[in-house]
């Protein structure tokens, strides 16, 4: 089932999201649902906060990303089998030097913005089956990690840009939380006005 994005400026994407464990209600169906809902709106990430669950729980397919023709074929290959479901992940270490990408967000339409991450992280996680792993990620991979854990996180893009980029997408941000905006895929708002 396709659910609705979370919209910037719901209180839920700020909330730090609570472990979860193999007995949550109907895990199985909430992490098919939250497939279904990020491929609908063509994204390589989707976290629970964004779908209305303070927990700690995302999904990335970056395989996408993979035909990009500028990456090595180093970075190629670890993106085209780069789908898992994290858990309960953690980053237990971010290593090199800080770099920008333009980054977007399936909550905040629209907006995309160079954001600086670290090079190389060292994560720990459980997958749906609650085994646990630890991962070594680079590029492109640890990116996308990255921007999906500061979701379970609390965390926006947004809040990694300088105080006068802030200041320029200010009213745009505003906009998105009422509604005034196409996505192209279902959304919530929290300030959207009732009709």
């Amino acid at each position: 089932m396709i659910l609705p994005i979370v919209a910037y400026g719901d209180p839920v994407l700020r909330k730090v999201g609570t472990e979860i464990d193999k007995d949550y209600p109907q895990l199985e169906k909430l992490i098919a649902d939250m497939k279904e809902t990020m491929y609908n709106a063509q994204g390589v990430g989707l976290a629970a906060p964004q779908i209305g669950k303070a927990i700690r729980l995302f999904l990335i397919d970056a395989s996408p990303f993979a035909d990009d023709e500028d990456l090595s074929e180093e970075d190629r290959k670890a993106l085209e089998n780069f789908n898992h479901v994290f858990i309960n992940a953690k980053i237990v270490e971010e290593t090199g030097d800080e770099w920008a990408f333009n980054e977007g967000c399936l909550s905040i339409p629209d907006v995309r913005e160079d954001v600086f991450r670290q090079e190389t992280i060292t994560i720990e996680y459980q997958d749906e089956n609650f085994e646990k792993h630890t991962q070594t990620l680079s590029g492109l991979a640890a990116r996308v990690f990255q921007h999906e854990y500061d979701h379970i996180e609390g965390v926006l893009f947004t809040d990694k840009l300088s105080s006068l980029k802030k200041r320029l997408i200010k009213k745009k941000l505003e906009n998105i939380s009422k509604g005034k905006v196409n996505a192209g895929y279902r959304m919530r708002f929290p300030n959207a006005k009732r009709k």
